[in-house]
């Protein structure tokens, strides 16, 4: 125990006697007894500062997108009307996304006005079970799955009309597994946000 208590007296004290070099080379000095240099410790903030300004204006502007449905690492907002392809962000509430609503990109794949198809077909993967295959003006958009990768079963959406209704948006992405309007069905305008990609 004595031990113990003395390398830690000890370690204390070289930690105190190394202080004032810190402080000498803070101030800009070139070492323990040397005269201070504040142009330097002035050159350093003048570098410091402006990266770590930057760095805090930045970080807010930019999302990281943890789905790897989508082909961005992140985006950030981009204000204008919403095209075909356009990245959105939206809050997303659905018992499979888990007990709090979470924050999702997709990209805007059919808009208002445009042709919805919707054909039930027999799963390949999963006999006796029944794919959604979706078209948007007879493009194929994606196929939906009845059972996701831990063996939840995935409702597909049904559409009851033939087309994307005003102020509402198609989104998903290319991604064979992703969770998107393929089970929800389409989003709200009002809800999204435009984005763009960063990385």
């Amino acid at each position: 125990m004595l031990k113990l208590a003395f390398a830690a007296a000890k370690s204390a004290w070289v930690g105190l006697k190394a202080l004032p070099l810190k402080a000498a080379v803070a101030l800009g000095s070139s070492g323990l007894g040397q005269p201070p240099r504040p142009r330097q410790l002035w050159k350093a903030f003048g570098i410091v500062l402006p990266i770590g300004l930057l760095t805090w204006w930045a970080i807010p502007q930019a999302t990281i997108v943890m789905s790897p449905s989508i082909d961005a690492w992140a985006v950030r907002n981009a204000p204008g009307p919403i095209g075909r392809g356009d990245f959105v962000s939206f809050t997303l509430s659905h018992p499979l996304a888990g007990p709090k609503p979470v924050q999702v990109t997709k990209m805007a794949l059919c808009l208002p006005g445009d042709r919805i198809d919707w054909i039930e077909k027999p799963s390949p993967m999963h006999p006796g079970e029944w794919d959604g295959w979706y078209y948007c003006n007879e493009t194929l958009l994606a196929v939906s799955k009845p059972f996701g990768h831990n063996g939840q079963r995935l409702e597909h959406w049904r559409p009851m009309i033939r087309t994307i209704p005003a102020g509402m948006v198609y989104v998903g992405s290319s991604h064979a597994s992703g969770f998107d309007s393929r089970y929800y069905g389409p989003v709200a305008i009002a809800r999204l946000r435009r984005m763009e990609k960063l990385l």
